[in-house]
């Protein structure tokens, strides 16, 4: 049976692989990005598309979304990264992937309003919010969300659509509807509860390195 974990679980179960069992964060952000990576590559063999935009905000989720714009680079995909906010204020896991993506030459842009075309792109990537979302969201955020409602034709969601509470399954004011949404360790409650299935689109559950006997303690 296909294990379902509320925010507070999953967080927990994060602490503890890295707090007590020594499982590097940067090791799980990997892996976490590397998941997404896979999947939009499968989607985009069937399309024969090469355009991926990768939209990020300042948190975790982010770090995921570098990690990712690096391996589709490293598959020869054309990859822009926007990142809505200072990248300075970029912190830890997601910082130090920033970094890396900017030694690497993958485009990246700052947005700080919506203008961006999201209409150019095979695949748009959100990695704005994660789990750990717990407020409305506002400007530039929402409209941003919004553009990329109305303008991508698919979109793959990391870990949780952005504005999704991923207990409750409401959403914070306004929701990235995904085509696919990867999630990592276990399927979050919110993405089958009340509002959740009419963002969720198809669910991908991605095994990032957790250690399986963790589940027990949560």
């Amino acid at each position: 049976m296909a294990k379902i974990c509320t925010v507070k679980q999953i967080q927990k179960l994060d602490h503890l692989a890295i707090d007590q069992y020594g499982v590097s964060s940067m090791a799980l952000m990997e892996n976490a990005g590397r998941a997404v990576s896979e999947e939009i590559l499968k989607l985009l063999k069937r399309s024969k598309g090469r355009k991926v935009c990768i939209v990020c905000g300042l948190g975790n989720n982010a770090g995921d979304g570098f990690v990712v714009a690096r391996h589709l680079m490293n598959a020869d995909l054309a990859v822009e990264v926007i990142v809505i906010g200072d990248p300075k204020k970029l912190k830890a896991d997601a910082k130090q992937n920033y970094d890396i993506i900017k030694k690497c030459k993958v485009s990246i842009r700052v947005a700080k309003r919506a203008r961006e075309r999201f209409s150019d792109y095979d695949i748009v990537v959100d990695a704005i919010f994660g789990v750990g979302l717990n407020r409305i969201i506002d400007q530039p955020y929402k409209g941003i969300i919004e553009q990329i409602n109305t303008e991508a034709g698919r979109v793959v969601a990391v870990d949780i659509p952005s504005g999704l509470d991923g207990t409750s399954g409401e959403i914070f004011g306004s929701c990235i509807k995904a085509y696919r949404t990867v999630t990592f360790s276990a399927a979050k409650k919110g993405l089958y509860a009340k509002k959740g299935p009419k963002f969720t689109g198809k669910v991908i559950v991605a095994d990032i390195g957790i250690p399986k006997m963790l589940f027990k303690k949560i």
